[in-house]
């Protein structure tokens, strides 16, 4: 079997086991957000942190309560970092430096999971497990419940309230997060992910010599890592370590965890608003995307000229031999079209076009299907932005689920969508302007402007993968990469429960001849279009100063 046929085979085993899943995850996650009853653990829980679960919330109530959280967590991550010295279990490892220490607080509190360290040589097992592996589930929990806000929005009218934060964190973390991360890391320690907390030991390299290695919770934190769309890997090689992903089946089984609540969350969406093809027609549209970039990058990938790439079956430099680049280009996709970041290989070494696609899957805002949670917010921003763009064509007011689509909700969706992009272009203008620090980029050219834009994309967008190339452990990209994970995790926050808000407090429309049927497969292809049209106009020109730069020369 030649490598372009294993690497469609591993597509279509992929997609065959999404299908199976998402029906049943889809309405168990309805179930979860939609019951009356609290477990009894959760009860606990609520009477510790002095929650009612019960109290509806308005959206500045739900919103003060995601911001209240994070800054918490952000503390909590930040001062465990600096205390790391005196803690039990820190392997010997200092304190991490205040800089860096705040972007890696920023990161996980943000589902971002960018790290400009060694976890290998920088991080020790309580800040490992107690901070960043916690950090990974409640920060997907927190996405999550703000999707089911909007849903909520949508579903229903003349109220402004929207649920109660606490009961959708608490609910995500515990119904849905823990159980299925507690399955996954049970599968990858069988197949040979590392699980211990072993300290430093020294092994022998194949070559002679001897280096060290330390050991670690890894396929609990594999788990939610890749469950949560988080990405922060337990050792600097992240997925591509032998010790975190060790077989072409933990590769796969990895990009289906990244893939498959994302995926599931538009079933829970047509379920909460009472009609399962609104769901679907969602699910279509991030569907045709992955499916379509998936393809594009395995093109991109293989189709080489020259006797050393065709001799090794596409373009090897940077890849695993055991994924090959047919896994390799899956997984890229996946992680990159979701706010995941996790990598199995090196993005730097990519093709030109093929790095590039790296990028465009970020900047479509992560929503084919996206983050967990925000996949799916994003994609109704977007939705509610064709919809408005159909009126436009034929003279009529645009409505969405059976709400009117005014001047308020257009302006929150517009700011939506522009907040990313003016970060990352306004601090890769910033970097490039002022070449600060100097020496950063390891590449000069087209390649090294691809290595800052990838960067400011990443973090603004909440990925968190890297381009490699760039030293980003200084205190210029450790505190802008942080500053553009923060800003791109919770203004667009602000604006879509304003907009959730909004749509709450109307009344439903009713469907008259005239009604766009957003179930439709017409409406799929204007809400594709939308998407492509909108990210492809705003960021061409850097992307035209970079990948398609060094692609095409």
């Amino acid at each position: 079997m030649g490598p372009v046929s294993a690497g469609v085979l591993q597509l279509i085993a992929l997609v065959g086991a999404l299908a199976l899943v998402y029906i049943p995850l889809g309405d168990h996650m309805a179930r979860v957000y939609s019951s009356p009853k609290h477990l009894r653990v959760e009860k606990w829980i609520y009477k510790g942190i002095g929650a009612d679960p019960d109290t509806e919330m308005t959206w500045p109530a739900y919103l003060r309560g995601i911001l209240a959280f994070s800054a918490v967590g952000v503390l909590f991550l930040y001062l465990l970092q600096r205390l790391q010295g005196v803690l039990p279990g820190s392997l010997g490892f200092s304190s991490v430096n205040p800089a860096q220490s705040f972007n890696t607080a920023v990161s996980f509190v943000t589902n971002t999971n960018w790290q400009s360290y060694y976890g290998e040589q920088t991080m020790g097992h309580v800040v490992q497990t107690a901070g960043l592996a916690v950090q990974n589930f409640v920060s997907a929990a927190v996405g999550m419940a703000v999707a089911v806000a909007l849903v909520r929005g949508f579903a229903r009218s003349r109220t402004g309230e929207l649920g109660n934060f606490w009961s959708d964190l608490v609910r995500g973390t515990l119904r849905i997060l823990v159980p299925l991360a507690a399955i996954a890391a049970v599968v990858l320690v069988a197949c040979g992910v590392i699980q211990n907390f072993s300290g430093i030991h020294e092994v022998g390299r194949f070559m002679g010599g001897s280096q060290q290695w330390n050991g670690g919770a890894v396929a609990s934190q594999e788990a939610i890592k890749e469950l949560g769309t988080n990405g922060g890997g337990y050792f600097n090689a992240n997925s591509a370590h032998p010790f975190e992903n060790p077989t072409p089946f933990t590769n796969l089984f990895e990009v289906f965890l990244i893939l498959v609540i994302p995926f599931a969350l538009t079933r829970t969406f047509g379920v909460l608003v009472g009609s399962v093809r609104q769901g679907y027609a969602i699910l279509a549209t991030m569907f045709t995307i992955w499916l379509g970039f998936t393809a594009l990058m395995m093109w991109t990938e293989f189709a080489h000229h020259g006797p050393a790439l065709q001799a090794a079956g596409g373009a090897m430099e940077g890849k695993e031999v055991r994924f090959g680049v047919g896994g390799s280009s899956i997984f890229a996709v996946a992680t990159t079209l979701t706010s995941t970041g996790a990598v199995d290989s090196f993005h730097s070494s990519f093709t030109g076009l093929g790095g590039g696609i790296t990028m465009l899957s970020m900047m479509l805002g992560e929503i084919a299907p996206g983050g967990t949670g925000s996949g799916l917010y994003g994609i109704l921003i977007m939705a509610v932005i064709a919809v408005f763009i159909a009126g436009l064509m034929v003279g009529r007011t645009p409505e969405y689920l059976g709400k009117k689509i005014g001047g308020r909700e257009m302006k929150l969706a517009a700011c939506y969508i522009l907040i990313t992009p003016a970060l990352v272009l306004v601090f890769t203008a910033a970097s490039m302007a002022l070449s600060t620090p100097p020496h950063s980029m390891l590449n000069s050219g087209a390649h090294g402007f691809s290595e800052v834009l990838y960067a400011f994309t990443s973090a603004a967008n909440n990925n968190g993968s890297a381009f490699a190339g760039l030293n980003a452990n200084t205190d210029w990209y450790n505190t802008t990469t942080g500053l553009a994970m923060l800003l791109g995790r919770f203004l667009p926050m602000v604006f879509v429960l304003a907009l959730a808000g909004s749509l709450a407090g109307q009344k439903p429309v009713p469907v008259t001849a005239g009604t766009l049927r957003t179930e439709k497969p017409l409406f799929t292809g204007l809400l594709v279009g939308a998407i492509l049209i909108i990210t492809g106009l705003t960021y061409f020109p850097a992307l035209a100063l970079g990948p398609l730069a060094e692609g095409l020369a």
